[in-house]
């Protein structure tokens, strides 16, 4: 009875909580809900805070009505205003890994047909049926065969990341372009890693999060380019005001040839 009175009062809740929230401070781009302000996501963990690390830790940057958080927004928002991706071929080739559901339906809904989503498949994760089992250090196209590449927070968790990048370098066509983001600390230049790290608990108050093995420094751009990328950083924050995007978050914006 408890269950079925909370199943009826949920979406009752939602409605008010979305009236209770809505003004004009902000605005979300992927579902059009204007807001006085932004829920809060994320975890505190002392590192971050410490590192001052980007696009980690707790801080209001989700969206009470679609729940997208700031990087979804910040990647959303650069593709169709920036990138004009709506406006691209329909059959350009597409590779998105650990795929977030709000610019998955993006791709699908407008018809891309060579879009591609994979992640590493684990134990007691569900992933939905679009998504491929797809090792990042070994991916299973021959070269130069996608023209842009998604990648957003994957990275920090592969130890070798640099084969990881080299291997997205070597899939993607010559002249594609690729997005690669990750949590970066503002006061490091030196990426921060000790693989003698192992315990999910350390590795948390070590790298900011159980399943993270390091936090990049600003030799992010260097490591990039170890790989063979061309690289740029982009911020659109000032031209997107309103939509909750981070002040501080680059994006990397990445080149072959």
């Amino acid at each position: 009875m408890i269950e079925k009175l909370k199943k009826i009062l949920r979406p009752v809740k939602r409605r008010v909580r979305l009236q209770l929230h809505r003004g004009d401070n902000y605005y979300c781009p992927i579902c059009a809900y204007s807001s006085k302000d932004f829920s809060p996501i994320g975890v505190d963990t002392p590192v971050n805070k410490e590192k001052r690390v980007i696009g980690a830790g707790r801080r209001n940057a989700g969206c009470w009505k679609c729940n997208a958080n700031d990087k979804t927004r910040l990647l959303y928002t650069y593709l169709i205003k920036k990138a004009k991706i709506l406006e691209q071929n329909k059959k350009i080739k597409i590779l998105h890994f650990a795929p977030e559901s709000h610019l998955s339906k993006l791709f699908i809904d407008s018809g891309f047909i060579n879009y591609t989503c994979g992640d590493l498949f684990e134990e007691g994760y569900h992933y939905p049926d679009y998504v491929n089992n797809i090792d990042v250090l070994n991916i299973p196209y021959k070269d130069d065969y996608f023209d842009l590449i998604l990648c957003n927070h994957v990275l920090e968790h592969i130890p070798k990341d640099i084969e990881a990048m080299m291997e997205l370098f070597r899939v993607l066509k010559n002249g594609g372009k690729a997005i690669l983001q990750f949590p970066i600390s503002k006061t490091l230049t030196e990426t921060l890693e000790d693989f003698s790290v192992v315990d999910p608990s350390e590795r948390e108050k070590v790298f900011g999060q159980w399943d993270h093995v390091r936090i990049y420094g600003q030799d992010y751009t260097k490591r990039l380019e170890s790989a063979g990328f061309s690289v740029k950083r982009v911020n659109i924050y000032q031209e997107f005001p309103k939509y909750g995007l981070s002040k501080d978050e680059d994006i990397f914006l990445c080149t072959k040839g």
